[in-house]
């Protein structure tokens, strides 16, 4: 088959073809361009453009080739360039020519457009179940140490006691938002390119709004311009995965430090760790870290994206076949960091007495003696000032703040009471933050039992009680 007509007097250089082939990676969009395509005859058949028993005979051998290629049996050609020759060309030897009747009203502009956001639907959906599995761990592992509690940080300084299921449960919430950003970009894409040709429409008379039904898009493109020349869809999802990316790393970054000696706070199970070719005694949480490694080229198939798209006038320029090799990647690097985290967090265990000392520091409970003083008319800042006069001077005399007697405390604090030293408690003072969305037991209790409800009713209620 003659991949360009006749126009052209000599075959593509080899050379060429082999620069130009995106058939080693654009295969995998094979089903949804199949899919696409049966779409495209049954409309074609439907408005008489070709003969209804031309199309059966086309649909037919559109699921041959389906079925040849999932069974292994099928060998692509870098010659033809992309799947949808590749495919096309495979149906003509299926069928005869009447298999050149498909391509009726459709370009490769519009066909591509259509695979990709059929593609992306499908993997979005699998992402958002990912996603899913991933806070189903996290509230899972929360729940488990519900009653423990741990130093917050801020600038990787012990701040203030936390339990540990309010520090998981912040990732729970931000993997929700990523869930809605790949709910939102499904919104946006989910719209359908074919009848767009190449870039101005058809003579023939498609009847866009059948291959739409069948497809299960909910609207069709308004500019037959825009449906080809953009890839904004693209560069949303790298974006959204991007950010999944970015929470994920933030995670493997806590638990990295939370499994050092240093911290000691967390132990992963032998089955999510490493060890090393010379150290005999080394457990590494390559895991984590590798997730964290990994969102990099996340990172750059985005910008790649962008830059690709950045310069091109309106509409189809061949740079757009760039879109495809970060897309994939991107996507199932995402999918398989999600996969390994989910069960890596799952199966961690907490080391409640180490966080309990690391958490035991007086000095967390500054801002409790702050608070306290502002409970009774001192402006905040001044009570700020009194506090660290007061910190100053434990250091001074080598005491920790709730070694400190009253005298000696009224030093820096002249309304400081007996009350006062009894402040310096961790339990007591995540106790106190007893508001929406903070960090008291009943607060995260009731954050756990939202959670596990929400997530019971999205998938049928197979979380463990």
């Amino acid at each position: 088959m003659a991949l360009w007509g006749g126009r052209f007097s000599k075959e593509t250089d080899r050379r060429v073809a082999e620069y130009t082939a995106s058939v080693d990676y654009d295969q995998r969009l094979y089903r949804h361009d199949i899919e696409g395509s049966l779409a495209h005859v049954r409309m074609l058949a439907a408005s008489g453009i070709v003969p209804a028993a031309d199309a059966e005979k086309i649909s037919l051998g559109l699921i041959a080739i389906r079925d040849r290629i999932e069974a292994g049996e099928f060998v692509f050609d870098p010659a033809l360039e992309d799947v949808h020759m590749n495919i096309e060309k495979a149906l003509i030897d299926e069928v005869g020519e009447v298999g050149a009747r498909l391509h009726s009203g459709r370009s490769r502009n519009d066909q591509v457009a259509t695979d990709e956001r059929l593609y992306l639907r499908q993997r979005c959906g699998e992402l958002s179940h990912g996603l899913r599995d991933m806070q189903r761990a996290l509230v899972d592992c929360a729940d488990r140490h519900r009653e423990l509690i741990m130093p917050g940080l801020t600038h990787l300084q012990h701040a203030q006691p936390v339990p540990v299921a309010h520090h998981l449960l912040a990732y729970v919430e931000m993997f929700e938002r990523d869930r809605g950003r790949l709910a939102d970009a499904v919104d946006r894409f989910n719209v359908l390119p074919l009848g767009a040709g190449a870039l101005a429409g058809s003579t023939l008379p498609l009847n866009r709004e059948m291959v739409a039904r069948e497809l299960g898009f909910p609207k069709i493109a308004r500019n037959s311009m825009d449906a080809v020349a953009d890839r904004d869809y693209v560069v949303e999802v790298l974006a959204a995965l991007a950010l999944i990316a970015m929470h994920c790393s933030r995670l493997a970054e806590d638990v990295i430090l939370w499994a050092s000696q240093e911290f000691g706070f967390v132990e992963l199970d032998d089955g999510f760790c490493t060890g090393s070719s010379l150290m005999p005694q080394k457990k590494n949480p390559d895991i984590a870290e590798l997730a964290r490694g990994k969102t990099g080229r996340v990172y750059g198939a985005l910008v790649a994206v962008l830059t690709t798209m950045k310069g091109l006038p309106l509409t189809y320029n061949r740079d757009m076949q760039e879109d495809k090799e970060g897309l994939f990647d991107a996507l199932d690097t995402v999918a398989a960091t999600l996969g390994v985290m989910a069960p890596m967090m799952a199966s961690a265990e907490f080391d409640g007495e180490a966080m309990a000392r690391a958490a035991a520091d007086p000095a967390l409970m500054a801002t409790d003696l702050a608070e306290w003083l502002v409970g009774r008319g001192v402006p905040f800042r001044e009570a700020h000032r009194q506090v660290g006069e007061l910190v100053a001077l434990s250091r001074k005399l080598g005491l920790p703040l709730n070694r400190l007697d009253l005298n000696q405390m009224r030093q820096a604090i002249p309304l400081a009471e007996q009350e006062c030293l009894t402040l310096f408690d961790a339990r007591r003072s995540v106790e106190a933050r007893n508001l929406p969305g903070g960090a008291a037991f009943g607060q995260v209790h009731g954050q756990l039992a939202d959670w596990r409800q929400a997530l019971a009713a999205a998938d049928g209620g197979d979380l463990p009680e």
